[in-house]
């Protein structure tokens, strides 16, 4: 069936770990279990101790004990944790990993399990899931079950749920899809929002043609990190970044950045890309009431009762000209910026509320001025969602592949 490594506590979590152990093994899998507790003993003998784990990275478990700061000690743990699990995963020694708890449990658990690679089954049941999880999933593919009662005993109620969680491990692991199974294409990966879709969806369709497979990640600032850690795996291997608009969320100040090093990944790593400016006309803010006061009297357009969108600035869009020339000026391998002149979204065409040719041609004229020699720039007569601008970037990215194959 396969082996679950059950990552936890187990002088806090002793007896749920017990129960979803023996629940794994009638299902059929093998349990390697690991203790990463801090404070007192465990409850019973783990098949790797807390000792050990510590010491994956050097850490005296004794001092971590006895150290004041709790949370700095679950924050080392963590760190012992992903360090001792990622070898472990490369040895072959479990196909999945599961953890229990609160948000310190939560804490160590994805700490190690982000270490994993993607595809690996990761599961966390945790009272921490009714929250904003983004903490503890980064980028990672982790799968989370709300715990429902917190993981203290074992009752009419924690009982079904660790059961129903201990089946859906048993299946993850069981369903045996492994990186054999995976295609051997070239992977793209592209970046989509809701007011580029035409254009990525035909840009997609045209390179699935040519051979390749397409990974479209949402720019939503998670994406953008998510497609660049996939680069520094070697999962991802040429880049269609349509959908710069994490940029000016950092620039600006909303709330979609993917922080300060996005668009220097490919740059770095020599991946051929194509680049293009896809809703830098917008900046996100959740709805209009949380928009700050500094941007009161600008230009707000109201995507859903939830997402309210804010038109750039050609001040800002100079700033932002200025960023991509400083990510993708030396890049490694080949690398094109791929300008539409009359829209850079659905909603900054002619006749839209983001149309502003001022702030366009800051951008447009700003990326002239500032990208150098080893950054071809390509300025098109189109709309974003044109279909002559999407044919125009797979033939682009079909080119650059070839050049640094």
């Amino acid at each position: 069936m396969g082996i679950v490594l059950l990552l936890g506590t187990l002088d806090t979590k002793g007896d749920e770990y017990r129960y979803v152990r023996d629940r794994l093994v009638d299902l059929g899998c093998d349990v390697l279990l690991v203790d990463a507790g801090i404070l007192g003993e465990p409850t019973f003998a783990p098949d790797i101790s807390r000792a050990e784990v510590a010491g994956a990275i050097g850490a005296d478990l004794e001092e971590l004990g006895r150290g004041p700061d709790r949370g700095a000690a679950v924050e080392e743990m963590g760190r012992a944790a992903a360090a001792l699990l990622a070898p472990l995963y490369r040895e072959g020694r479990f196909d999945g990993v599961m953890a229990l708890g609160g948000s310190g449990g939560a804490t160590i658990a994805t700490h190690a399990m982000r270490a994993l690679p993607l595809g690996v089954p990761k599961l966390l049941v945790s009272t921490v899931a009714s929250g904003d999880m983004r903490m503890y999933v980064g980028e990672s593919d982790i799968t989370v079950m709300h715990s429902v009662v917190d993981v203290a005993g074992i009752n009419r109620l924690s009982e079904r749920i660790l059961g129903n969680a201990s089946a859906a491990m048993a299946g993850m692991v069981g369903a045996g899809v492994g990186d054999g199974e995976m295609s051997a294409r070239p992977l793209v990966g592209a970046t989509m929002f809701g007011v580029t879709t035409p254009c990525v969806t035909r840009t997609r369709g045209l390179l699935e043609e040519r051979g390749y497979e397409v990974a479209v990640f949402s720019a939503n600032g998670t994406g953008g990190r998510t497609m660049e850690s996939l680069m520094e795996q070697g999962v991802v291997t040429a880049v269609l970044d349509v959908t710069t608009t994490e940029l000016a969320d950092e620039v600006v100040g909303g709330i979609l950045s993917a922080g300060p090093d996005r668009l220097e990944t490919a740059a770095r790593l020599g991946l051929p890309q194509v680049v293009s400016l896809g809703a830098l006309d917008m900046v996100n803010f959740g709805p209009a009431e949380t928009v700050p006061e500094r941007f009161a009297g600008r230009t707000l357009y109201s995507h859903s009762d939830s997402v309210t969108l804010m038109r750039t600035t050609p001040e800002e869009c100079v700033e932002v000209g200025h960023a991509i020339a400083r990510k993708l000026n030396g890049a490694r391998g080949p690398c094109s910026v791929v300008v539409p002149l009359r829209g850079t979204s659905a909603i900054s065409a002619e006749g839209r509320p983001f149309h502003d040719r001022e702030a366009d041609r800051a951008l447009f004229e700003t990326l002239e001025d500032h990208l150098d020699h080893t950054v071809e720039l390509i300025a098109l007569d189109l709309h974003i969602n044109d279909p002559a601008f999407a044919t125009a970037l797979a033939d682009k990215l079909h080119e650059n592949s070839e050049r640094g194959a």
